[in-house]
């Protein structure tokens, strides 16, 4: 399926390397690829690879309009020498842990009172397998731009159920990415209890989230597709999926002229995962799309 996306040999000259812009500076690469929705529309996907910030972005416009952006977050200072107040990255006096972002901007519903897009956002931990490093995306190159790409993995959905909120101005904390992404949600950037627990004893500023209002501590609040009230409290959800994405490398096996063998980065498995998100919001009216059909 993906015989002709590979990963080219290291090179300061490679021409697929340019100055941009994941976050702002360093050096970035960019993969443009035209990927199949489940919905039968094709789309196209921009995937860029920032290798000084360890940081990956794929970008794409769903088939009802809105403009997804996930954005993995490598980062991670460390201590240096044994101190716990030293770290390394001496650019940035901020803890930083491995963390995934996910920006919706949802076309709004201007007949019924809102803007002309709506903003929201989606922080939880990063886990290392789940999409290849940032210094093999950006070495990643393909034969034939114009091939419809399907996903050679369907990756199961995943609930996520966000019981938090994050203060925009503290953010940076967790990543210097999320106040760029997130500054058009403010109010609407959420996340899920376990990651908070795990960024908590990271020694991460427990001021940075708000515990929301749950289900099991407010059983009267109504998923918002039953609500009737534009303006009560209820429990929004949202779906997305990254229909392809480059999630494991692969090896080769190569030997040299006295006969040794050794193995090589030589291309990618692609894979397709969907996320299903719960949470609280203080009126209807933030969750229009969530309704009975």
């Amino acid at each position: 399926m993906n015989a002709d996306l590979w990963i080219s040999p290291r090179s300061d000259t490679d021409p697929g390397l340019r100055p941009g812009a994941v976050g702002g500076g360093g050096t970035c690469s960019e993969l443009r690829v035209r990927v199949r929705l489940a919905d039968g529309l094709v789309t196209e996907e921009v995937l860029e690879a920032d290798i000084e910030r360890d940081l990956i972005s794929v970008e794409f416009k769903q088939g009802d309009g809105a403009l997804i952006t996930f954005v993995a977050d490598f980062k991670q200072l460390k201590p240096v020498g044994g101190v716990s107040d030293e770290w390394e990255d001496r650019s940035a006096a901020l803890l930083s842990t491995d963390v995934k972002i996910f920006r919706a901007l949802i076309l709004g519903e201007l007949e019924r009172g809102q803007n002309q897009y709506q903003a929201v956002c989606f922080i939880s931990r990063l886990s290392r397998n789940e999409i290849i490093p940032s210094e093999s995306m950006a070495r990643l190159r393909q034969k034939n731009p114009h091939a419809i790409r399907l996903a050679e993995e369907r990756r199961g959905l995943e609930q996520l159920t966000m019981s938090a909120a994050v203060n925009l101005s503290q953010a940076s904390q967790l990543s210097s990415h999320i106040h760029n992404m997130c500054s058009e949600a403010r109010e609407a950037i959420y996340t899920r209890e376990s990651d908070v627990k795990h960024w908590l004893d990271k020694g991460v500023d427990g001021s940075i989230f708000e515990v929301l209002p749950q289900t099991t501590e407010a059983p009267s609040f109504q998923a918002c597709h039953s609500t009737k009230d534009l303006w009560q409290p209820c429990l929004c959800t949202y779906s997305l999926r990254l229909e392809w994405y480059p999630c494991l490398l692969k090896y080769c096996r190569s030997r040299d002229t006295t006969g040794k063998g050794s193995t090589y980065k030589c291309g990618i498995k692609s894979c397709s995962k969907g996320y299903h998100f719960t949470y609280y919001v203080p009126q209807k009216q933030m969750c229009l799309w969530d309704e009975e059909t």
